[in-house]
């Protein structure tokens, strides 16, 4: 059995308040933000948006309950950070993990990738 064509991303919880701001900080490094409630790969994203909420939430214990109300995140790497089928890059998880360190107190994350159904770059929807 072969796995299904998916791409790396990291979920991160993000205060709302600092969305945009994450997102056009992230931008040159060529990362994007889809916010979970409004992927285009989620059939129902309010839903897996608070499922996936409530799972980052809860898996802590009570350490990020200040994020219960925050929107969650996938984080994806742009195709400068690609080489064909190579694995991703080192240099582009420390490019993000560092990003993220920059806004620790409007974050919670950890430092792992996980892969969801391919998504379309912003510039690839744009053209």
């Amino acid at each position: 059995m072969q796995r299904a064509p998916h791409q790396n991303v990291a979920t991160v919880l993000v205060d709302p308040t600092m969305l945009r701001e994450l997102e056009l900080d992230l931008m040159p490094l060529d990362l994007w933000v889809w916010p979970v409630a409004t992927a285009p790969i989620c059939a129902d994203g309010p839903r897996q948006a608070f499922q996936v909420r409530r799972r980052l939430v809860e898996a802590r214990r009570g350490a990020w309950d200040l994020a219960a109300e925050w929107t969650p995140v996938w984080i994806s790497f742009g195709d400068s950070w690609t080489t064909g089928a190579e694995p991703l890059p080192w240099a582009a998880h420390a490019a993000l993990w560092d990003k993220l360190g920059e806004h620790a107190s409007h974050v919670r994350f950890r430092k792992r990738l996980g892969g969801v159904p391919r998504l379309s770059s912003p510039l690839d929807r744009a053209g």
